[in-house]
């Protein structure tokens, strides 16, 4: 019987597949529990249309992450921070990717997450850092960030 999982199921299948499995099996637990539903000829179209649908909206993504990696690395864009240091241009304490993000958000309207921020670890001096920002899993951006003194 040819099934299409509308969750993950270990061992069978993904969501959005279609797999033929044993009758019995489709009947007696993946239709009963709600797992999958039958591959009839509208609900293939049905997951044609919206496999079309998740494309586009990933192309859309795509674009709208490629326009905001050019705008990050374009010229004269720069995230700054002002911490206290001391004089051999170590900071007090340290800049983690909260702040960086916070920052962003604050100077420049732009809302991202501190998990896409790739920051091995914190900044801990005075100057300029480039810190590659993971927009879209094919986009890396570099932000510039300028730590000065308070």
């Amino acid at each position: 019987m040819k099934v299409i999982f509308l969750q993950d199921v270990k061992g069978k299948g993904k969501k959005g597949e279609i797999k033929d499995v044993a009758v019995g099996y489709a009947q007696n637990f993946l239709l009963k529990k709600g797992l999958a539903t039958e591959a009839t000829p509208k609900a293939m179209s049905e997951l044609q249309g919206k496999n079309k649908a998740k494309a586009k909206e990933e192309a859309e993504n795509l674009e709208e992450a490629k326009q905001l990696k050019e705008k990050i690395e374009a010229e004269g864009f720069e995230v700054e921070i002002k911490s206290k240091a001391g004089e051999d241009g170590r900071l007090f304490g340290s800049i983690p990717s909260k702040q960086i993000a916070e920052n962003l958000e604050k100077q420049h309207k732009i809302k991202v997450d501190k998990r896409k921020l790739d920051l091995e670890q914190p900044i801990k001096a005075l100057g300029y850092t480039s810190v590659p920002l993971k927009l879209h899993k094919e986009v890396i951006a570099k932000l510039r960030v300028h730590v000065v003194v308070q």
